[in-house]
């Protein structure tokens, strides 16, 4: 016969139990969320980087497809404008070096009219070579086209039209990078953004006075970028990231953006929950 006291010994154990037991649900709570990891073709550093440089960027549907094969959901991707603003078109150097045809600034060349146009050049070296320059509304079309979420850097060199003493100049500078948006924002998410400290503060008018200041990459929509390693040609390991990887981690971010979006996507496995 079992007494009172062992019956409510028991009784207490059986109470503490569950306390005890950690459930599955409530170990994975303590991990952050998986943030979506966006893509950023890598540029080398040092002198003359230009010769290394392989064109990784995703501005074109084969860079962006392969990206999103590499477990990315969003990508950086670059905006200039062709000469005195008459088209918004997808390529990230200052020049046309590493594209078929002769080398010149993309601001200085006119899209589809004189002998050395833009549009039909391929790229010539790296994994996408034989593509074209695409124009944003292409690119946009085709980032939607396949799920992937297109944050914008419109380059400094664009500032030949979008700050140019013409006023014709600029507006129609203006409508190139804001109409394609405009066009298309109630059905895809667009970001925005820019480096250049000239252009930022004009770039936040237009879009706010266009109705469109949440295109506009900052909060939390806006991807951190954690990167620590420097690209370069041939690539380096991704591993000297992992330490600026766990810290960004550790904040809970909504996004993250790298260089190295499949080692990212594999190395977030098992450090955060989907």
């Amino acid at each position: 016969m079992v007494s009172r006291s062992a019956t409510a010994r028991f009784a207490l154990v059986a109470a503490l139990l569950p306390a005890l037991a950690v459930p599955a649900a409530a170990q994975e709570s303590v991990l952050p969320a998986c943030p979506a990891v966006f893509a950023h073709g890598g540029y080398p550093t040092g002198a003359n980087a230009w010769e290394r440089d392989q064109v990784r960027q995703p501005n074109n549907p084969t860079a962006l497809q392969d990206y999103k094969n590499k477990g990315a959901t969003g990508v950086e991707a670059d905006l200039q404008l062709t000469k005195n603003g008459t088209k918004a078109v997808m390529w990230h150097n200052t020049s046309t070096l590493r594209l078929t045809g002769s080398k010149a600034d993309i601001n200085t060349l006119w899209w589809d009219s004189g002998s050395d146009k833009l549009n039909g050049r391929t790229i010539e070296v790296g994994p996408y070579k034989g593509e074209r320059v695409h124009t944003f509304r292409q690119f946009l079309d085709d980032a939607k086209r396949i799920g992937m979420v297109p944050l914008v850097e419109v380059k400094g060199e664009a500032k030949q039209s979008l700050l140019n003493s013409d006023a014709a100049i600029r507006n129609t500078g203006w409508a190139e990078v804001i109409n394609p948006i405009r066009e298309r924002i109630a059905s895809q998410e667009i970001m925005v953004y820019t480096h250049d400290s000239a252009l930022a503060p004009e770039l936040t008018t237009r879009f706010t006075n266009a109705g469109l200041a949440t295109v506009i990459a900052n909060g939390p929509q806006r991807p951190v970028w954690p990167d620590t390693v420097a690209w370069e040609e041939p690539v380096p390991s991704w591993t000297g990231n992992q330490a600026s990887w766990q810290t960004a981690l550790a904040k809970g971010p909504r996004r993250m953006a790298t260089s190295w979006p499949q080692q990212m996507r594999t190395w977030l496995n098992g450090r955060c929950t989907a």
